[in-house]
């Protein structure tokens, strides 16, 4: 059987609690790259894959992995290598939603800005599969907390992009304490020579699977998005709905579950909406989209797998609420609507975390998806007051009108109400306790364009600009830091061939710094000047001492601190009796540990006699300090 001939899960090796859970997942078919990658790493071959984000590799070595994995085992079987801790918690995620059938099973994600106890106390009660960055993975090995010693298979997920933001050494470094005879899977979008030396150095006769994916858009569709986190989506996507002109659409989510939930909630605000995902009956599938044609629903919401085959002429948006993990999946979606030559819409929503993915897609479709402008609060207003008047009009031109217009004008004789009055009160019992329009709040998108979304990624979803960032630091160099920022000091510089794209990668991915906290980078030569958030909590601080950048640690410090001298060394060349500074960070401590009062001599030696249990613990405090002049 080849992979052409592959139709479902059901004709790989998969075992039966994975083919239940893809089965609730809504997946059907299996992509390219699972088709070809599965067998091959169920069979325990090496595994040297090219393919892009979003063509579904995550389960093409997740799959078979779970496949293999021993449950009674509660040493790692399965690690994973990420470059990002996006991408990390992510392939976690994907490895615990396929094993949710799969009774005992344990994934855990380390990368930086996560305590260490709560990381070493997971591996402790014991762990199948690690996913991990690379800084926090041999942190650990170092520590003696992450023991690889019955490490079954390996994956190298995203291998390019560790190679850029500098990992690779730190790569090959994992690789060489791992055991020999664990199985290597190596997936790469681009194969630079230094990717290709580890893995004829690393796997043992691999196979090679290269996906080319599909680029074909309709020209008719027009491509937007809007950056949105989860907490926001529905109240984004309503606001999108009451401005946005429509016929009939369909809203794409994930899981069966999504399509049941956010139907219930747009139903619940009023439009005409309903489900479909394959848990419901194929004659009710038909009927709803019969109900569609005829427009007596405006908006389905469904899965892929739902959806595949619909063919509806008044669709004129697609939404993708949830962005899709596969970039054919999102060809397919799209497709739904700008048929036969007619024009379409494609809304899509991205969190923080999924800007990969967005780039992922207009690389495939080879087109650049414009940021979407989202309705004010004006206009939804205005629309709001519109249709409220429209459907006076509406109501008054069709509607017979005789008995409520005497019960009006009853009580206006009663009660000397004016009529005005009545209609406004009428129109308050009509709304009920929600607000009719919107409150005026500033949005929290104003200012912001694609350009400075982009820039936001720091280098992690898109190939940075590194001459422009350079330029761009080289004429702010002699500047003091922002507000809230300060300057620190990275021993690493252009001695050691680092690159911004491999500091702003390490400090995000390691320490859990946003990289759009990090400020201004200057490298010079034998070290690094960096502007970071002048609160940085001390954890955090400590962390970045230990991260390496190529081949180097950062052994971070403070700028007027002595750069990377200790702190205490500069406290010590004080003078007795030289005069406080205004200055409380360098005056406060060291005046504190020396104005302790004086103890004899001859007295602590008696104490210390007595007192055998304290031999050998003296504090260095107790030796007596030299005279100090405190007159002013």
């Amino acid at each position: 059987m080849t992979s052409d001939t592959i139709s479902s899960f059901s004709q790989l090796a998969l075992n039966i609690p994975l083919l239940k859970a893809l089965d609730e997942v809504g997946y059907e078919t299996p992509s390219p790259i699972q088709a070809q990658t599965i067998p091959l790493l169920l069979e325990g071959r090496d595994v040297l894959g090219q393919a892009q984000t979003g063509t579904g590799k995550t389960a093409a070595f997740a799959l078979p992995l779970l496949s293999n994995i021993d449950l009674k085992e509660k040493d790692p079987q399965v690690l994973v290598l990420a470059p990002t801790r996006e991408l990390a918690i992510q392939v976690a995620e994907a490895f615990q939603k396929y094993a949710s059938h799969m009774k005992g099973f344990h994934v855990l994600p380390i990368y930086g800005g996560q305590d260490y106890s709560g990381q070493i106390r997971a591996l402790k009660r014991g762990v199948h599969v690690v996913v991990g960055t690379p800084g926090r993975v041999m942190d650990h090995m170092r520590k003696g907390t992450l023991k690889l010693s019955n490490l079954s298979a390996l994956v190298l997920d995203e291998a390019d992009e560790m190679l850029r933001m500098g990992f690779i050494d730190d790569v090959e470094w994992i690789l060489d304490q791992t055991p020999e005879d664990r199985q290597i899977a190596l997936f790469s979008a681009t194969m630079p020579q230094q990717i290709r030396r580890i893995a004829t150095k690393y796997l043992n006769e691999p196979e090679q699977v290269t996906i080319k994916v599909k680029t074909a858009t309709a020209d008719t569709i027009r491509q937007r998005f809007w950056p949105v986190s989860g907490v926001h989506k529905l109240d984004a996507l309503t606001r999108i709905l009451e401005a946005e002109p429509f016929d009939a659409m369909i809203i794409f989510v994930r899981t069966k579950t999504a399509t049941v939930e956010l139907s219930d909630k747009l139903e619940a605000r009023g439009y005409s909406v309903a489900a479909i995902n394959g848990d419901i009956p194929q004659k009710q599938r038909e009927r709803t989209i019969d109900q569609l044609k005829q427009s007596k629903i405006d908006i389905l919401v469904a899965t892929d797998v739902a959806a595949r085959g619909l063919d509806v002429q008044r669709i004129s948006h697609v939404f993708n609420y949830d962005i899709p993990y596969d970039t054919e999946a999102y060809i397919h979606r799209i497709g739904r609507t700008g048929r036969a030559g007619r024009k379409g819409d494609a809304i899509l929503f991205v969190a923080p975390r999924e800007k990969r993915l967005l780039h992922s897609i207009e690389k495939a479709t080879k087109q650049k998806i414009e940021m979407m402008e989202l309705p004010s609060t004006e206009i939804i207003n205005d629309k709001r007051i519109a249709k409220f008047k429209q459907r006076i009009t509406d109501t008054l031109a069709t509607e017979e009108l005789g008995m409520f217009y005497q019960m009006i004008e009853q009580y206006q004789h009663e009660h000397n109400v004016p009529s005005l009055e009545i209609a406004a009160a009428l129109a308050q019992i009509l709304q009920g306790d929600e607000p009719f329009l919107l409150q005026n709040k500033p949005q929290r998108s104003k200012g912001r364009d694609r350009e400075s979304w982009d820039k936001e990624d720091g280098g992690r979803g898109r190939k940075p600009n590194r001459r422009d960032r350079e330029r761009d630091r080289s004429q702010r160099r002699d500047s003091g830091p922002e507000d809230g920022m300060e300057r620190f000091r990275l021993e690493v510089g252009h001695d050691h061939e680092v690159r911004p794209g491999n500091i702003v990668g390490a400090i995000a991915n390691e320490a859990g710094i946003d990289s759009q906290y990090i400020g201004r980078i200057n490298i010079h030569d034998e070290y690094t000047m960096i502007d970071l958030p002048a609160d940085m909590p001390k954890e955090i601080f400590h962390d970045l001492k230990k991260v390496w950048v190529a081949g180097q640690q950062l052994k971070i410090s403070r700028v007027g601190e002595g750069d990377s001298q200790p702190a205490k060394r500069k406290y010590s060349k004080r003078k007795p009796g030289r005069k406080p500074t205004d200055d409380k960070s360098r005056s406060d401590k060291p005046r504190a540990s020396k104005s302790k009062p004086k103890k004899d001599k001859k007295k602590k030696a008696k104490k210390r006699a007595k007192d055998k249990k304290a031999k050998g613990k003296r504090k260095t405090g107790d030796a007596k300090p030299k005279k100090r002049d405190n007159k002013t």
